[in-house]
């Protein structure tokens, strides 16, 4: 069976609160930005490079120990692929969003409001996963 991977990160910024960022995908569901591993690419590299295309943000720092991944399957051309996407957790300053052509909207949200935002049980699983390591951090 093919394998895909891919990276990208579970972006936030402080405000009076932490907002998390969702994107919109073509096919509807809400999810974090993350794109194809291109060859000699690292999994940050990776991240920073499609998080610029897809939402038109440079201005981010990698919050250093978190690392999460998710795996699913999908259907391409009647061939079953399985997907690896890699997650980091990154700060922005910035608040304005450049969509690409690939999505149809994107939400800054608290953590409770975004959690109900996302598609998909994996995501929903790594989000939470970031959030908890981020409130251990602030401690």
């Amino acid at each position: 069976m093919p394998v895909e991977k891919s990276a990208g990160a579970i972006i936030f910024r402080k405000e009076e609160e932490i907002k998390y960022l969702l994107i919109q995908y073509g096919l509807g569901h809400w999810e974090f930005p993350r794109g194809m591993i291109e060859k000699g690419e690292s999994l940050e590299k990776t991240a920073r490079r499609e998080i610029k295309e897809e939402v038109g943000i440079e201005d981010i720092e990698f919050v250093p120990g978190f690392k999460e991944w998710t795996k699913f399957f999908f259907k391409l051309k009647g061939k079953n692929i399985m997907k690896i996407a890699t997650f980091f957790l990154a700060e922005t300053k910035k608040k304005e969003v450049k969509l690409s052509y690939e999505h149809q909207d994107f939400k800054w949200l608290p953590y409770q409001e975004a959690l109900k935002q996302l598609t998909f049980k994996n995501s929903k699983e790594v989000f939470k996963k970031a959030n908890e390591f981020l409130s251990r951090k602030s401690l």
